[in-house]
């Protein structure tokens, strides 16, 4: 390891990775994730610190690189009809599952059946729905899954045909979600299905080692089908929340890489920018609140106005973040996809907001109940939120009461809407609007605000059929407008900017615009 002497505030570690007997030979990458997963099976993750797992276990049609793009994975080619909606994968003969049997295009059919059936309870379902008839059948108003576009034309030929052409189809097919799963582990186990010593993968890597809130160590599939180019044999991935403990990580050596910006202690923010290991880069994510639109008094769309139109934005980014993010008026970061230039909310406007706030019958504040803002346990995070509760009782004379979580905690009272405010974040699952605005349709696992618009749904729909770039974008502009305007449900804050502590000589880690990063593409030089 490199001399770190020079570096004023290196702090001394308090935290050694040891265990009871002999020590344990260290991984060839140990990565710090940001807080403990919250599961590994592909139909339930929502999450990015659980989909750095969910990508090393499994793998879809597709896999994405280094740079954050689509290539081939278990299908090893595809045909697109002419009307680009079908498209006819041929998987790879030496793609097989760790206990050594083949992956089929009937595991693929039936993986995502499971996906689509309302008693899985996946979230993210809704990234089948390009498929023909998956949204009907997910919805329970189509019973027969045959007549989902998707079928096993034998075992090593797989058809899907979409309701519309797309561009993010094979974006899709390169997603957590869509990874296959073996089915007669599922049913054997039942729910222990992905514990280790039961779990079957067919991803890079097999889960050697998993004691929670401790380390998960994975070790290299040598029964992958591109074994010979996954260079790290070992990666342990450690849970650490705190930023300091993770920067001593870090600095003493114990780990090579993060890539979460809960690790960035805020008062060390200006002396790690200087460091040849810090790096930064942009990436299609924003920052943003949600709220309750279930709960009053966020039932109402003018207190929901006026919540958004007191935050000054600047402020937060200048005083707290200062990694050089741009403020953000709308969910989708400008120029996604084919350049997309989403609609600008309103700015900063006490003013407004007072008045808002007295027409829905709370003048100055008066007789509004206490509400929660809910955050999670980690520096920035909490320095966020004090801001925010100042610029709510400084602009509306709203008192906003603030209360943390872990991780899995915090995610769980999303998904059951058991809160007022919530801070928030969204990583585009892949490079177009839809990916940010299809979120917030109703029903839709990742909406978490209780929101419903009809016309809103219509405009998502619309554009999900629409082939012509210049009226999809009109469309996305339409629904937008009423996503971060008129009925916010949501607040956008600022568009996110990568941060990575990277060892020198570590290979393989690029900044991209999905901020995905797979073990198997990294090496060190």
């Amino acid at each position: 390891m490199r001399d770190m002497s020079r570096i004023p505030f290196l702090l001394i570690a308090t935290a050694l990775l040891t265990t009871c007997g002999p020590a344990k030979q260290r991984a060839d990458l140990v990565f710090l994730n940001s807080a403990e997963i919250e599961t590994l099976d592909p139909a339930i993750i929502t999450d990015q610190v659980s989909m750095r797992l969910g990508e090393s276990l499994f793998e879809g049609l597709c896999r994405l690189n280094a740079d954050g793009k689509p290539e081939p994975g278990v299908a090893e080619r595809w045909e697109v009809s002419d009307d680009k909606r079908r498209y006819t994968f041929h998987l790879r003969a030496n793609a097989v599952w760790s206990n050594g049997a083949p992956v089929t295009a009937q595991d693929f059919v039936k993986s995502w059946e499971r996906v689509l059936l309302s008693a899985t309870g996946s979230e993210y379902s809704s990234q089948l729905y390009p498929l023909k008839n998956a949204q009907a059948f997910n919805n329970g108003k189509l019973k027969d899954f045959s007549q989902v576009g998707v079928k096993a034309l034998d075992d090593r030929t797989l058809e899907t045909t979409l309701e519309n052409p797309i561009p993010y189809w094979i974006d899709l097919c390169a997603f957590t979600t869509l990874c296959p799963v073996h089915m007669p582990t599922v049913e054997k186990y039942g729910d222990a299905w992905k514990k280790l010593g039961n779990l079957v993968g067919n991803g890079p890597y097999l889960l050697d080692e998993w004691l929670i809130d401790d380390h998960i160590r994975l070790k290299k599939n040598p029964l992958y089908w591109d074994a010979a180019n996954v260079k790290m044999r070992t990666v342990d991935v450690l849970p650490i929340s705190d930023a300091n403990t993770a920067l001593n990580y870090f600095l003493t050596g114990q780990a090579d890489l993060m890539m979460d910006k809960a690790h960035v202690p805020p008062s060390l923010q200006g002396k790690l920018k200087q460091q040849s290991w810090f790096h930064t880069g942009t990436y299609l994510g924003t920052w943003f609140i949600r709220m309750n639109a279930t709960k009053p008094p966020f039932t109402d769309p003018r207190v929901r106005r006026a919540f958004a139109l007191a935050i000054d934005r600047k402020r937060i980014v200048e005083k707290i973040t200062q990694l050089g993010e741009d403020t953000a008026h709308s969910l989708t970061p400008p120029g996604a996809g084919q350049n997309f230039q989403p609609p600008i909310a309103q700015e900063f406007d006490p003013k407004q907001a007072q008045r808002l706030l007295a027409e829905a019958g709370f003048p100055g504040g008066k007789g509004f109940p206490r509400v929660e803002y809910l955050h999670l346990p980690v520096p920035v995070e909490r320095n966020i939120a004090v801001e925010l509760q100042a610029m709510w009782k400084e602009n509306l004379g709203v008192e906003v009461g603030l209360t943390k979580q872990e991780q899995r905690v915090w995610l769980a009272s999303l998904r059951e809407l058991k809160y007022d405010l919530c801070r928030s974040s969204w990583v585009g699952d892949y490079n177009d609007p839809n990916t940010f605005l299809d979120c917030f349709t109703t029903g839709n696992g990742n909406n978490r605000t209780g929101w419903s618009n009809k016309r809103y749904d219509e405009l998502i729909l619309a554009a999900a059929a629409e082939a012509d770039i210049t009226k999809r974008h009109a469309l996305f502009t339409e629904a937008e407008t009423l996503l971060c305007h008129d009925e916010p449900p949501i607040v956008p804050i600022y568009h996110y900017v990568g941060i990575q502590y990277r060892r020198d000589g570590l290979q393989g880690v690029h900044s991209n615009l999905v901020d995905d990063h797979p073990f198997r593409a990294m090496w060190w030089k």
